[in-house]
């Protein structure tokens, strides 16, 4: 069973963009910068047994937590609480240059490797190297709007139950039994304690939380309105432009979430490219259940 390890001692605070941003900032301040990325329903402690492998290699490591979640704010309270993949992206360069970094390696898993497979592709000067979850995530409303198989569409039961007012009620009273039940959907064969799991729970108490992940899953179905600001990167988007950084992709033997085969997204990655399997009954929450696979490719993208 994997049991709570030590958290992380200091989550800082900043200015970026339109959030003010928790982050944790660890390794050497003059190290390769390489930023993580987590995903929904978890947090930045996903990469807590990631970070010692990176900072004993000599990287400096930032793990922010994304907006709706932890100590990240909107700065201003009449701000949209949108989850557009754009939005995202967006958070993650204005989180670069308020830190001064110019460019880093990105490394993510779900939500988070979206944001990081949009900044490689539309910012590939701030990307150094790659590090994906499952692969290529980019996608736009249209495809949204395209039935699948029905073995697929159930796997997506909760899209469908975010749709509804219904689904957003439940969400918000039932926050922790939610994320527990994706993380053992997510995760088979993966066995986490109490005190492993209300560790990443706790962020899902950010206010914002409900609002930012109804607007993320009814955007994808073209349910919900984006913002303006936005349009354009989403059109750019929407064409599934190539990544051209260093790239590997990971998979779990075992991910239990709704994802493709790399035989379906590989060629989307036009530059050195490289997908690992990673074996062993690994789910959805891969840098979490494998953090020295994880580790290993992101020091060797």
């Amino acid at each position: 069973m994997a049991k709570a390890a030590a958290g992380f001692a200091e989550v800082r605070q900043i200015d970026a963009g339109l959030l003010n941003v928790g982050y944790v900032d660890a390794g050497p301040p003059d190290g390769e910068p390489v930023i993580l990325l987590h995903g929904w329903p978890y947090d930045i402690h996903s990469f807590v047994d990631v970070v010692p492998a990176l900072t004993a290699a000599g990287y400096r490591v930032v793990l922010p937590y994304l907006r709706g979640y932890g100590s990240t704010r909107f700065l201003a309270d009449d701000a949209m609480r949108n989850g557009e993949p754009a939005a995202m992206a967006l958070d993650l360069i204005a989180l670069m240059d308020a830190l001064k970094i110019d460019t880093a390696k990105l490394a993510g898993f779900d939500w988070g490797a979206r944001t990081a497979d949009v900044v490689a592709a539309l910012w590939p000067e701030r990307c150094r190297g790659l590090v994906s979850v499952s692969g290529y995530l980019i996608d736009g409303q249209a495809s949204g709007r395209v039935p699948l198989p029905p073995k697929a569409e159930f796997a997506w039961w909760y899209q469908y139950y975010f749709a509804t007012e219904r689904g957003r009620e439940g969400y918000d009273k039932n926050r922790r039994d939610f994320a527990k039940l994706i993380w053992q959907t997510a995760s088979p064969r993966w066995t986490f304690d109490d005190a492993t799991f209300e560790r990443s729970a706790a962020a899902f108490d950010n206010p914002d939380h409900v609002d930012i992940v109804i607007h993320n899953y009814r955007w994808r179905l073209a349910l919900a309105d984006g913002e303006p600001r936005y349009d354009e990167i989403e059109q750019r988007l929407a064409a599934k432009p190539k990544i051209n950084v260093p790239s590997i992709s990971l998979e779990g033997d075992a991910n239990g979430a709704p994802h493709l085969e790399p035989t379906v997204y590989g060629k989307q990655f036009a530059g050195q490219y490289e997908h690992r399997m990673v074996g062993g009954g690994v789910g959805h929450n891969l840098p979490q259940e494998a953090p020295q696979a994880f580790a290993d490719a992101v020091m060797q993208v």
